[in-house]
């Protein structure tokens, strides 16, 4: 059954290292620099709210959550395997892996389609 999901994993790994890549930085820039520098209002608790109401703004913070937990889940279990040797751990490790990055993508489209 594994060999038959190793193309979703593999889509998985490569749109979550994109998307790590390109939004993460954007995050860190704006949240670790450009509202501590003044160079951008703090935005209030309000206008918050309403962008997080939107359903394009809850369908970016789902790929932002989801598909890196699937990329470092993707990452961590090849690291269990080739720098630590625990390929014989094989089936422990695919559940513990991808069952982690699963439950967090559960819980994030729990939380942001229950957000009111």
């Amino acid at each position: 059954m594994l060999k038959k999901m190793t193309p979703l994993l593999w889509f998985l790994f490569s749109a979550g290292g994109t998307v790590a890549a390109l939004l993460f930085p954007l995050h860190v820039l704006v949240t670790g620099l450009l509202i501590p520098l003044g160079w951008i209002d703090v935005p209030g608790y309000d206008s918050m709210v309403s962008l997080v109401s939107h359903p394009l703004a809850r369908l970016y913070l789902f790929v932002l959550i989801s598909l890196p937990l699937f990329h470092g889940a993707h990452r961590f279990r090849y690291t269990l395997y080739d720098g630590l040797k625990l390929k014989h751990l094989h089936v422990p490790i695919v559940l513990i892996c991808y069952g982690s990055a699963l439950t967090g993508t559960v819980a994030a489209a729990f939380f942001l389609w229950n957000f009111s």
